[in-house]
């Protein structure tokens, strides 16, 4: 039988934001991968499912399968230089690109800076965001996880660590913008920008009850949604949403806790838009877990919330430690939506503005709004090396 609580941490420094500099001269090389397959079944089994659309009515594999690599050098005893290399599917393509990409300064035991291209340090589980292994799920919660879509940015990073006799207290300040960028929005890809982005949380992490984390985010967003779609007078090229520096923001409280035979992860968000005609999202998941020897048996519930109406969720899952370094995950996650609210499901330009005509004559012309379900199978193997 494993050692849990030591796997967690030795996975985390094998395949995460390097905490500590090389001397000068040394070079640390690891990799880390997931291959896993997903399936939708249900009354909605026709539309995708998940922040790309990828999870549908076949066995596929983009969803969720993925392999990194992570090379750190030390330029001085001080300073490091830090690439992570990711390939994964983006919206149905294949793409390898360079996640992080950043030179660090361990300005003293205690105060790190770096500057380059870093991960948004925006949820509780940003820094090891694709490394599965560290995570109890194969699919980290949707309606929290799906929300914002930007992965890293480019600019600075001040990390501070306060040792304390029970524990450490963090500190992180970070600022920077995300262009040239992409994201999932009604069923299509839209070019979207995250300029002047400030970045901040707060960590309590204790030896024997857990860790508490605060986070708080804002940015100005640029992205223009458009399409040409049918409407009772013919063809017209209407703007879903138009964000041209409007402001957003993002917090975060999360709370973690691991003995080694029981776990409990807990996060709840707020996403904001100022002027943007659209009301604030708010969304939580609860999990709790037990280890019987390798196995870990573990439930989880999510729920978000927005003006269309609710997308909630049970996560049910089972997974198997081969080795200090693999781990088999089986997940079954019954997903519901309300209120009309898409959730995740795909609803692409057409049927949004179908609904919006239905609504607006009386039942008249368009279609209905309409809730969503799906049952969704999540199988795969992630693991370090």
């Amino acid at each position: 039988m494993f050692n849990y609580r030591a796997l967690s941490a030795l996975a985390i420094c094998v395949a995460s934001a390097p905490a500590f500099a090389l001397d000068q001269g040394d070079y640390r090389f690891n990799g880390f991968g997931t291959v896993g397959v997903t399936h939708l079944g249900g009354e909605s089994q026709s539309h995708g499912y998940g922040i790309s659309g990828q999870t549908t009515d076949g066995w596929r594999g983009d969803q969720l399968s993925k392999l990194g690599g992570q090379f750190q050098y030390g330029l001085t005893d001080t300073i490091d230089f830090t690439v992570q290399m990711l390939a994964k599917s983006y919206s149905d393509q294949w793409r390898l690109k360079p996640e992080w990409l950043y030179l660090s300064w361990e300005a003293t035991d205690k105060l790190k800076f770096s500057a380059g291209k870093l991960g948004t340090p925006i949820y509780m589980y940003s820094e090891t965001l694709n490394v599965g292994f560290t995570n109890p799920w194969i699919r980290l919660p949707d309606e929290v996880y799906n929300q914002v879509q930007f992965s890293s940015y480019r600019g600075v990073s001040a990390v501070y660590t306060e040792p304390l006799p029970f524990g450490a207290l963090t500190f992180q300040v970070a600022g920077g913008q995300s262009t040239n960028d992409k994201n999932y929005v009604m069923d299509a890809m839209y070019e979207a920008d995250a300029k002047n982005a400030y970045f901040s949380n707060v960590t309590l992490s204790t030896n024997d009850f857990g860790s508490l984390r605060l986070s708080y985010t804002q940015a100005n967003l640029h992205s223009n949604v458009h399409d040409t779609v049918e409407t009772p007078f013919g063809p017209a090229d209407l703007t879903f949403m138009h964000l041209q520096g409007n402001k957003a923001q993002f917090s975060s409280i999360g709370y973690q806790y691991d003995n080694g035979t029981w776990l409990s992860s807990n996060e709840a968000t707020k996403l904001k838009i100022s002027d943007a005609g659209t009301e604030p999202v708010n969304a939580f998941y609860l999990m709790g877990g037990r280890r019987f020897g390798d196995f870990l048996a573990h439930v989880t519930y999510g729920q978000m919330d927005d003006a269309s109406g609710r997308e909630s969720s049970w996560t049910y899952g089972l997974n198997y430690n081969v080795s200090p370094t693999v781990v088999v995950k089986g997940e079954f996650k019954r997903v519901d939506t309300s209120g009309g609210a898409p959730g995740f499901f795909a609803r692409n330009t057409q049927q949004t503005i179908d609904d919006i005509f239905y609504s607006a004559s009386s039942g008249q012309q368009g279609s209905p709004a309409r809730n969503f379900d799906g049952d969704i199978i999540s199988i795969g193997v992630d693991f370090v090396f």
